[in-house]
């Protein structure tokens, strides 16, 4: 059987990205997100060894369903990525009071959710490795986007915290910094100043391959400085 990774937050871009690149590579994947038809063209188009699971991952139910039915289907959770976000971008006096719970929900508790589903897993076996899907905005706040840098802030300190706790236990926990805007389609060809989604992608792969005497902890990735 192979390896099983769960993306949770797969969209058009650096979601799907991660997905093909982990499932490209062998994997089993899990693919969470909220459109139910996009993730069944997905599915589809990937083939055997992908699973669509139209989750919710704000709600702690919905993920530990997901994850039942991810298991079921091809076993223990081996890597799982945390990218769910919601980014509504306004400034303080401009966000609703649920617009900025929602951002808390998605990219906190739905991180919380689906990481402690997942190690159980991983605990249960050889380890297993969980990556942070972070923003510039996770060191420096954003003006206009007071709820996604809360939120991205907030799970940066996630997994600084579980990487004390769980590195020690054989599990891998990093946080990587997306430090510019991700191409999408010809752009990334066209201006040096987007990140390339699949390149990205490749970079997640190798931190879950990294040996456990060099684990990385924070990845900052940006574009041609010259560019930026």
């Amino acid at each position: 059987m192979s390896d099983t990774a769960v993306i949770a937050g797969v969209g058009p871009g650096l979601g799907e990205s991660l997905a093909r690149r982990f499932h490209n590579e062998g994997y089993s994947v899990g693919l969470f997100a909220r459109s139910a038809d996009y993730l069944s063209d997905l599915e589809n188009h990937l083939g055997e060894r992908a699973l669509a699971v139209p989750t919710d991952v704000s709600n702690a139910e919905h993920v530990a369903d997901g994850f039942a039915r991810v298991r079921e289907a091809f076993g223990p959770i081996d890597v799982l990525i945390n990218h769910a976000s919601s980014a509504p971008w306004r400034g303080l006096t401009d966000i609703a009071p649920k617009e900025f719970e929602r951002a808390l929900q998605v990219g906190v508790s739905g991180a919380l959710y689906c990481s402690q589903e997942a190690v159980h897993d991983m605990l249960a076996n050889d380890g297993g490795t969980i990556i942070f899907t972070g923003a510039t905005t996770a060191r420096r706040g954003r003006g206009g986007a007071i709820g996604f840098s809360a939120s991205k802030f907030a799970a940066r300190g996630m997994a600084e915290s579980m990487a004390r706790e769980l590195g020690p236990k054989g599990i891998h926990v990093a946080h990587v910094v997306i430090d510019g805007q991700i191409g999408v389609g010809d752009a990334t060809e066209q201006d040096a100043k987007f990140l390339d989604p699949d390149e990205i992608a490749r970079q997640y792969w190798h931190l879950a391959e990294q040996d456990r005497s060099t684990w990385t902890l924070e990845l900052d990735l940006r574009p041609n400085m010259e560019s930026f």
